[in-house]
């Protein structure tokens, strides 16, 4: 599938890196509004260098736009290029909100193309091996999600405005205080859960900027901390944090009746799934109340309940072996199952009503309803798993 790039910046070089591993999509050209960031982009990655967003939408060839603007700009981005008769795979989010993110969902389904948004994570093998595990029943039924995506006060104590990417291209410091890191990064846990269990039905949130100076000028500073509590079908609640203020977490937490699964990094496609079940044998309940004794007559903080009895749930796949680093992301998956998708003649699992609805949960956590829970008005068909046996355990 030949794509182009509209917006050469700081994220184009992770979507481009890993061009290599995706033979199925071919990259045509690209085109910024910063000449020097199109000139960077285009000659390291060896494209064309488009005149105007126009001249990119008018070639005939390019099948598939990657809108990887700022935040703001992505709806009216998507937007030229759907009227243009483009597929779109947009970065997060869709749209700023719920009501914006619809309305291009309107001109896709009228014109018959795919629209599909980032984080694409939930497909990846981490993802697919926890829903794997839910639906074998390794912790029962879900009771309870604790999922954070907290950075650490990285600002301005780590001056990230100097950051650069491989490609020394700046981290847009400025847009990412303005808009927030719940718009930012909420979408990599609300991608999962929609995946796991069905749409969100209604949020109870707070948001609240904690640290207004983060060293640089800005016209409006975003929250920087919000936490919601999210409500699904089936009795099942998550609590979802996202801060620039935390110490570093970006773990998810699955209770169930039987038992707890664990991922360690959601942003991370390597990560292993713990998980523990609540029957311990007599042995590992004795080993752990002789040494939470001796903790405690030396002074240590006694062990967490039931630490012998995590387990390593099978990976459904093995993780793409070049997959390294701290953020360790395949960020081509996404537009691959489009690609997919068309040629096998079947529905995204990264459907545009999926990417409405995270928009709309996304506000809701950012812009929280006084005085009570906000309801979720969107929806989108249930998503096929990419591996659909169950695995045994170890």
């Amino acid at each position: 599938m030949k794509f182009a790039v509209i917006g050469c910046g700081y994220i184009a070089e992770s979507y481009a890196s890993a061009l290599p591993y995706h033979r199925e999509l071919q990259l045509v050209g690209a085109w910024d509004q910063d000449a020097q960031k199109l000139e960077a982009f285009a000659t390291r990655w060896g494209c064309r260098r488009y005149a105007s967003e126009a001249d990119l939408l008018a070639d005939n060839r390019v099948e598939l736009v990657l809108n990887l603007t700022n935040p703001r700009s992505h709806a009216s981005v998507t937007r030229a290029a759907l009227e243009a008769g483009k597929h779109v795979y947009s970065e997060k989010p869709l749209g700023m909100t719920g009501e914006e993110a619809g309305a291009l969902v309107d001109i896709a389904r009228a014109r018959s193309l795919m629209l599909a948004s980032a984080p694409c994570s939930i497909l990846s093998e981490t993802a697919q091996t926890v829903w794997q595990a839910l639906r074998a029943g390794a912790i029962g039924k879900v009771r309870l999600i604790y999922a954070s995506f907290d950075d650490g006060m990285i600002a301005p104590r780590l001056a990230p405005w100097n950051w650069r990417n491989a490609a020394g291209v700046a981290w847009p410091a400025k847009d990412e205080f303005e808009v927030g890191c719940t718009y930012e990064h909420a979408g990599y846990i609300l991608t999962w859960l929609a995946a796991f269990f069905g749409p969100a039905r209604r949020v109870t949130s707070f948001a609240a900027c904690l640290l207004p100076d983060k060293g640089i000028a800005v016209e409006r500073m975003a929250p920087d901390f919000t936490a919601g509590c999210i409500e699904y079908d089936d009795g099942v609640v998550a609590r979802v944090t996202c801060s620039l203020v935390a110490p570093e977490d970006k773990s998810l937490t699955i209770i169930g009746d039987k038992g707890i699964l664990h991922v360690h990094n959601v942003r991370h496609e390597r990560c292993p799934v713990r998980y523990q079940t609540y029957e311990r044998s007599r042995l590992g309940a004795a080993i752990e109340r002789r040494v939470d004794a001796l903790r405690l007559w030396l002074g240590m903080p006694l062990l967490h309940s039931g630490w012998t009895g995590w387990r390593t749930y099978p990976y459904v796949a093995t993780p793409p072996h070049w997959l390294a680093g701290r953020k360790a992301v395949d960020f081509l998956r996404g537009p691959s199952e489009m690609a997919a998708a068309r040629r096998e003649g079947r529905a995204c699992r990264l459907s545009a009503d999926l990417g409405q609805h995270i928009a709309e949960v996304v506000e809701s956590l950012q812009h929280p309803l006084q005085g009570g829970a906000r309801m979720i008005l969107s929806s989108f068909p249930d998503i096929e798993p990419v591996y659909s046996g169950a695995p045994g355990r170890r």
